[in-house]
């Protein structure tokens, strides 16, 4: 760590700031350190110790404020190693106004793309499949989940499942769901997506390789033919910190308010 972003410790050593918990005051410094550059990515911290005499305050204190830094993805800790900046996450974008697989959103941004995968096979179907798509007890589901790595970061898990008349060989499915579909002529044309925020666990983190309790995205969509029948029920969860979703938004014209 250099000299310049030492001064971050004794600067709070120094400061009396707004009588905020010192925990919060020592977490404020180090993030206002790694967003001016002082520190960067892949940079070690000094250890607790280190940090305590620096800034004269107690190592639980220090302890305190950099558990909250790695649950918030600004650190990371290595068994062994120390505590170090995060690497620098490159944010991909993605728009709700279009249907398109993982593997082609990330090509056409020129990302190498790669899956690793966690489950495929039949099951007898649960519930919410059976009601989503439209099954009944005696027949079976085809289950397809993903570990979803773009530049050899993880970045989403995604948990399909489909009706196994629609996919009978869940197995064979190459490097894109929705190709498989298209040579069956059963690709979705339209969806419907909910979005919401999700904190993750302990194995979708692990998997995400991120601290457990880090905000998420947590998206189900269901999937729709051209009939209007429904054909894949999907469950995923992205990372927080690496992805925006973007929506085109239009002003109704006359007499269109309230047009189903």
């Amino acid at each position: 760590m250099n000299e310049a972003a030492d001064q971050i410790f004794a600067t709070l050593k120094q400061s009396s700031q707004s009588g905020a918990p010192l925990y919060l005051q020592l977490r404020k410094s180090i993030e206002d350190a790694v967003n001016r550059g002082l520190i960067g990515p892949g940079d070690a911290l000094p250890s607790e110790r280190d940090i305590a005499t620096k800034a004269d305050i107690s190592r639980v204190t220090v302890r305190k404020a950099v558990q909250d830094l790695v649950k918030g993805g600004i650190l990371v800790q290595r068994h062994g190693s120390g505590t170090f900046v995060a690497p620098r996450m490159e944010r991909v974008e993605q728009s709700l106004s279009r249907l398109t697989s993982f593997t082609e959103d990330m090509a056409r941004r020129g990302m190498a793309v790669r899956s690793a995968w966690l489950d495929r096979g039949l099951y007898a179907p649960s519930p919410d499949e059976m009601m989503v798509l439209g099954l009944s007890s005696n027949e079976l589901v085809a289950r397809v989940a993903r570990l979803r790595i773009a530049n050899d970061t993880p970045l989403a898990i995604e948990r399909a499942a489909l009706s196994a008349s629609v996919l009978p060989d869940p197995a064979g499915i190459g490097s894109s769901l929705y190709a498989a579909l298209e040579t069956t002529g059963l690709r979705p044309v339209r969806a419907v997506q909910r979005i919401s925020a999700a904190n993750l666990g302990d194995s979708d983190a692990r998997l995400l390789e991120v601290p457990p309790g880090i905000a998420g995205l947590h998206i189900e969509r269901i999937s729709y033919l051209a009939s209007g029948k429904v054909i894949e029920f999907t469950r995923s969860i992205y990372r927080g910190d690496a992805y925006d979703f973007v929506a085109e938004l239009r002003l109704s014209g006359p007499g269109e308010e309230g047009r189903p």
